[in-house]
């Protein structure tokens, strides 16, 4: 006989606490779970039920075997159910977390075409600049841009931006253009306050070298685009991705603050917790992302 057979036979006696019960619950004779039972107490050569006129219950022998056939049997229930969910539409609640600027400007615009393409599938996105933790928090997955810090989470590489100083020209007109890093310690300077390393913007030097500026700044804020609207309106020098400043180059409000300044790249990622396998809904929405993405980047935002 079939040892799964044998083994569900025999749990589901121990859970109902009955031949009879436990027939009914399997949706077999009580002669087919007595069967199962004797041959699986043959096969192994010991017995593993007390039977009598009132009541069975498992011997010590049959309570240890059970505590480990009902962890293979619910494995293999498991396993079951992810075939038929990896063959089966994409469905159900996707709880994604993005920051607020890629979120507001690049994200949000296309949800629509996710969402008709799999219309069985809702999205909880929650706009927030801080690294939320996924798993604790009940993320399926996570938009990051820049390094990425927890080593553990799974990633798929969506796009690249430029991470780049950049001053309107009548703020230069007014202070100076910066002539090489040192010099922006005389210049006001626009920071993020959501930042792990607070103040500080790491940059590489015409030379190539890494340098880090360290300088309190004329305003702090948590959201990209007021700093944007900050060095548009000739408030200082900020340090931002081309996603956010692009638009604004191109029509001449912005100018790179130091001229012949290589920009930074940073990519940007969709993160998901570990595992073998990833959820259809999952799967699907950073395979949306890759291919609404795929021509985007330095130079086309």
């Amino acid at each position: 006989m079939d040892r799964l057979s044998e083994m569900e036979a025999f749990a589901t006696v121990v859970d109902q606490g009955g031949f009879t019960d436990a027939a009914k619950k399997l949706g077999i004779s009580k002669s087919a779970v007595s069967k199962h039972v004797s041959s699986l107490e043959t096969r192994l050569g010991a017995r593993l039920l007390n039977r009598t006129t009132r009541r069975v219950s498992p011997t010590e022998i049959g309570l240890a075997y059970y505590d480990r056939a009902r962890r293979v049997l619910n494995d293999a229930g498991e396993a079951d159910a992810l075939v038929t969910s990896m063959q089966s539409a994409p469905s159900g609640m996707l709880r994604v977390s993005v920051a607020t600027d890629f979120g507001v400007n690049h994200l949000s615009p296309i949800l629509g075409g996710f969402l008709h393409e799999y219309p069985d599938i809702t999205v909880n996105m929650v706009l927030d600049n801080r690294y939320v933790e996924l798993i604790s928090e009940g993320f399926d997955l996570a938009v990051r841009i820049g390094d990425l810090e927890d080593s553990s989470l799974r990633a798929r590489k969506l796009a690249e931006t430029h991470r780049q100083m950049i001053a309107s020209p009548e703020y230069l007109e007014e202070y100076g253009r910066p002539q090489r890093i040192d010099d922006l310690n005389e210049h006001k300077l626009l920071h993020y306050s959501n930042q792990a390393n607070g103040s500080v913007w790491k940059l590489t030097a015409p030379s190539g070298e890494k340098r880090q500026v360290r300088s309190a700044g004329w305003l702090t804020v948590n959201d990209g685009q007021s700093l944007l609207n900050a060095a548009v309106n000739g408030l200082g020098i900020a340090f931002l991705p081309d996603f956010l400043y692009a638009e604004a180059m191109k029509e001449g409000k912005l100018v790179p603050a130091i001229e012949g300044m290589s920009p930074e790249t940073q990519g940007i990622y969709a993160v998901y917790p570990p595992g073998r396998y990833t959820q259809p809904k999952v799967r699907a929405f950073i395979d949306f992302l890759v291919d609404s993405f795929r021509d985007s980047g330095p130079g086309d935002w």
